[in-house]
């Protein structure tokens, strides 16, 4: 899913879906709905398009409000900034947003939607920049991409899939961990193929979970503590229930 994010176009990732030879997916938890099938939601058919728009509404609320909740290393977005953004979509005016944030007069509210304007410009700059430099740096190497769920997006995060593929190998023998990593960058790749083998759209009890994980691991206690750390899984607050972040 995460390769799928990162690689949509900017029309798909406003969309929130993708579109292949048979389905729509959605980019935003992995939702797949298949052509030509007709579905029912609330005594109403839909077909399979407006269903994956329908399922984005009613799960994640929005594409944008989605995007927002990010973490801000991904977004590059102050929680300032997010504020600003959250109240302009709803669209209220410069005078509601100010006394809302009680802060400066309407004239700050426009010299903040201005500096948005130019981080908007910038990044359009930069991003064409980027795309022209796919076609000519061919040293470029193959970087595993950053969860949507990250938690601490940092240097640990700079892995290539060479890198990435033998700290698998170092670690892992035949599916069982010989031990934990005592590198952050380690513990990352260690922990992300963990989750792979997470059930998506279910929830674990505890005893669940730490019999899964005990598979890979003696200390599951620990790899449970770092999942949950690094953003892979999440869990209410009296531990009855984990299930994989989206």
């Amino acid at each position: 899913m995460d390769n799928m994010f990162w690689d949509a176009s900017l029309e798909e990732l406003k969309s929130g879906y993708i579109e292949d030879g048979n389905s729509f997916t959605c980019l935003l938890c992995g939702e797949k709905v298949e052509k030509g099938l007709v579905y029912h939601y609330e005594d109403k058919l839909y077909e399979a398009e407006r269903f994956i728009r329908l399922h984005i509404e009613r799960t994640h609320q929005s594409v944008f409000d989605y995007l927002l909740s990010m973490d801000k290393k991904l977004t590059g977005l102050t929680d300032h900034q997010k504020s600003l953004l959250q109240l302009f979509y709803q669209g209220k005016s410069d005078k509601d947003i100010q006394k809302e944030l009680d802060i400066g007069s309407t004239s700050t509210i426009r010299h903040h939607r201005f500096a948005l304007k130019e981080k908007e410009r910038q990044a359009k700059t930069f991003l064409a920049m980027m795309e022209l430099l796919k076609e000519k740096d061919q040293y470029a190497p193959a970087f595993v991409p950053v969860h949507k769920t990250a938690t601490m997006v940092d240097d640990r995060y700079n892995i290539t899939e060479e890198e990435q593929a033998k700290i698998v190998d170092q670690y892992f023998s035949g599916g069982v961990l010989r031990r934990f990593p005592p590198k952050e960058k380690q513990r990352l790749v260690i922990l992300r193929e963990i989750s792979y083998n997470l059930k998506a759209d279910y929830s674990y009890n505890e005893r669940e979970l730490n019999k899964l994980l005990k598979n890979y691991y003696e200390d599951y206690v620990l790899i449970r503590r770092y999942l949950i750390e690094y953003g892979f899984i999440d869990r209410k607050p009296d531990g009855s229930e984990y299930w994989v972040r989206k």
